[in-house]
């Protein structure tokens, strides 16, 4: 099982931030299944104040650019990203376009 972490900010208005959250209650069908077809058995996102992190636990299987492949050839994955900008935004230093930023392991105990 391979371990990824993943930061991104939200806009900073709490009725954005309180509607991110009732989508994420209830992700679309589509949307979690592109996540389970890529491999990725566990996700979990936490959120402190607009700055987002993200836990994803995945396969030997998987990999970020099967992942971005496939998505992009999902039109429903396609909606729901679209519509998850009206919330995001880029952290700094971001290419455009990227919204996760994939982190870097400092510390293991």
């Amino acid at each position: 099982m391979k371990k990824f972490c993943l930061a991104l900010d939200l806009i900073d208005d709490l009725e954005l931030i309180a509607e991110y959250e009732n989508y994420h209650q209830n992700i679309w069908p589509e949307v979690r299944q592109s996540i389970l077809d890529s491999g990725i058995r566990n996700m979990e996102i936490y959120r402190v104040r607009n700055r987002l992190f993200m836990i994803v636990e995945a396969d030997e299987k998987f990999s970020f650019e099967a992942k971005n492949e496939a998505d992009k050839n999902n039109p429903k994955v396609q909606e729901w990203e679209e519509l998850m900008w009206k919330f995001q935004q880029q952290l700094p230093n971001s290419k455009a376009g990227e919204k996760w930023q994939l982190m870097d392991k400092i510390f293991s105990l």
